[in-house]
């Protein structure tokens, strides 16, 4: 499979300089039509992004792990 050198700094596909995205979109005008900024994904509205169930489970599991300490 052919490697795309990317030359962007921020952009979430980005693995050691390289393209990892699966579809990559070029336009002649436009460059990288597959791009996507870290900032998208990262930034104040993170808490929307987390399942409260699932977070909620992970607290419960790392709470446990401290009472086995303490034997």
């Amino acid at each position: 499979m052919p490697r795309i050198r990317c030359f962007y700094e921020d952009c979430i596909f980005l693995d050691e300089g390289y393209c990892s995205a699966a579809v990559v979109e070029v336009d002649p005008n436009e460059g990288c039509l597959t791009y996507k900024p870290v900032g998208d994904f990262v930034g104040a509205d993170d808490e929307d992004l987390w399942d409260d169930d699932l977070l909620a489970e992970e607290l419960e599991a790392d709470d446990l792990w401290d009472e086995d300490e303490d034997l």
